[in-house]
């Protein structure tokens, strides 16, 4: 009997070990939750179409995310062991998904401004302009300041406003309104009066007052001569800049776009102190507050190279996941519709009239070879094909002098190239920063411009500069143009203006996947950010978008011209 109790007793120890392994939970799950969580996903997309802008795995159907990261790509049963009862599931019926877009060239807080000033943008008519220009003037005190901009008057046949437009409505307010591309203004007659401006002020180096043939200034102000004006208008307080950004904010999540490279309040005429206030007042101000929504890549304004190179040796270039800092942008010519931007021939419309170089090349040199010696990465404004090749010679003569290195230089714009300049770009492995929709509003008006033949053969040479070997990082400029991801996409593509019946120098199209990876991993790498953002990989931030398309041929053949959704960290950021 007792042998039988003893061979009993080893029986139910056999099974209450055997019930320990196969029959009570998992030891993990007695654990605190929140070492549990690190177990499992936050998040998992089902039943989606992943465009991930990875090479190792181009598309999958479902992903995971954890802490705001990428936990895994892949297939939704390769995913199933990250699901636990806290994770939630996301299933998209098919929706196509994208790494979040990257702006690789906004001016974000006056873009944030312009919002809430007159709206030029669009307006074709010298009616409409006054009209809008009118409206806002009834909404002001007399002697407060009217802004505005984004006027392109190609719209309207091509004249250029002048202050009489503005006299007659505004006598009371001072009015300062910016052409879309930042290198031209107007001013009323008041604001030329407080500014100082008449028949005997003297041009600025780098800059032109427009005067009328008996040489009274038209209120045309182009590239640094509207510092003059810039000088008198009062500075915008604080809390508005702050507003700004936030309004910048959500306007770039509304469009998909989660990171984005801001070159600062910094334009020719301006002051450099603006960039280094936004850093200090708004940027620290909301990073410190919680208030970032979107992250950004700071450029500060190249004559304080010192200063942002003692910045990120003190602090590093990343203060945060949100605010990283790039280095340092400088202008070396205008623009075409201000016919500033540097040619080696001629505007057709002004014959003697070659453009603008904005800074003496033997300074910009030494400022250039200083910062790239501090680890700074420097970008330069260029559109005219004699402005680019003078870079892509001094670039060759900072390597030979700096020594060979991962410099990622950039050319911002990079409009119009002489023969062979996009070749060049290979070389050194330079990026071309540009804005495909700048096309939309340079294609009708650079044939009167340039000439046709010039035109044809030097503007936006996309293709050609992915064959030399360059980098492609797509931007908006905004305010120039508004952020807007998915019609850039499209205008690479297509180059096909409204109301035109074929494309524009068709042989420089892009295809989708050098589209989109323009606006993703190659802008990410355009501001050494590619470890973090740019695709949808392993242990890289969760941002993305989600579109209404629901097939990658649905998306290939008709892009959308909104997302549905926009995350960030892994988190609904919008709607």
């Amino acid at each position: 009997m007792a042998a039988r109790s003893a061979l009993l007793a080893a029986g139910a120890a056999a099974l209450v070990a055997v019930a320990a392994v196969f029959l009570l939970p998992d030891p993990s799950s007695r654990l605190p939750w929140p070492q549990q969580r690190r177990r499992f996903a936050d998040m998992i997309l089902a039943n989606a179409t992943i465009y991930t802008a990875d090479p190792a795995r181009p598309f999958a159907a479902a992903m995971a995310v954890r802490a705001g990261r990428v936990l895994r790509v892949g297939t939704y049963d390769s995913l199933k062991e990250f699901r636990g009862r806290h994770t939630k599931e996301l299933n998209l019926s098919g929706n196509v998904v994208l790494p979040g877009f990257i702006d690789s060239h906004v001016h974000l807080i006056d873009g944030g401004l312009q919002l809430a000033r007159v709206p030029l943008r669009g307006v074709r008519s010298k009616d409409e302009f006054i009209s809008r220009v009118k409206g806002a003037v009834r909404d002001k005190h007399p002697g407060e300041w009217v802004r505005g901009g984004g006027w392109n008057n190609d719209f309207w046949g091509g004249d250029l406003p002048t202050a009489a437009w503005l006299d007659d409505i505004s006598p009371d307010n001072p009015v300062w309104l910016s052409r879309m591309d930042g290198h031209m203004g107007l001013a009323n007659s008041l604001a030329m009066k407080i500014a100082g401006i008449d028949k005997n002020t003297n041009d600025p180096v780098g800059g032109t007052i427009v005067r009328t043939t008996e040489r009274e200034p038209t209120g045309l102000l182009v590239d640094a001569a509207m510092k003059l004006v810039f000088n008198v208008i009062p500075e915008v307080f604080v809390n508005d800049r702050r507003e700004a950004l936030l309004r910048a904010s959500r306007h770039a999540l509304m469009r998909g776009v989660t990171t984005i490279v801001d070159v600062g309040s910094y334009f020719p005429g301006t002051s450099e102190n603006q960039t280094w206030q936004d850093f200090s007042d708004v940027y620290e101000w909301a990073h410190s507050m919680g208030k970032m929504m979107i992250r950004v890549c700071l450029f500060f304004p190249m004559p304080t190279w010192s200063r942002a190179a003692d910045l990120i040796h003190e602090r590093g270039r990343s203060l945060s996941g949100w605010i990283h800092l790039g280095g340092v942008k400088a202008f070396l010519d205008g623009s075409l519709g201000s016919s500033s931007a540097l040619f080696y021939e001629p505007y057709e419309d002004a014959p003697g009239d070659y453009g603008l170089q904005l800074l003496d090349m033997d300074i910009l040199l030494n400022a250039t070879l200083e910062s790239d010696k501090s680890g700074l990465q420097v970008a330069i404004h260029a559109i005219g094909d004699k402005a680019i090749d003078m870079l892509l010679d001094m670039f060759d003569k900072v390597v030979s002098l700096n020594g060979t290195k991962d410099r990622r230089f950039r050319i911002e714009h990079a409009q119009h190239l002489s023969p062979g300049a996009a070749n060049r770009f290979g070389e050194h492995g330079i990026i071309a920063s540009v804005q495909p929709d700048h096309l939309l509003d340079d294609a009708d008006s650079a044939g009167k411009k340039i000439g046709i033949e010039r035109a044809e053969r030097s503007s936006y040479l996309f293709r050609s500069l992915l064959a030399g070997g360059a980098h492609l990082a797509f931007g908006s400029d905004w305010p120039v143009s508004d952020i807007y991801p998915l019609q850039a996409i499209r205008t690479a593509m297509s180059r096909q203006l409204p109301g035109w019946g074929a494309p524009w120098i068709a042989t420089e199209r892009l295809s989708l996947d050098d589209s989109l990876k323009a606006h993703t991993i190659s802008a990410a790498y355009a501001c050494f950010l590619d470890h973090v953002v740019g695709s949808l990989a392993e242990g890289k931030y969760a941002d993305f978008v989600v579109l209404p398309s629901t097939s990658w041929s649905e998306f290939a053949d008709d892009i959308p011209d909104h997302v549905l959704a926009t995350y960030v960290n892994g988190k609904q950021a919008y709607p």
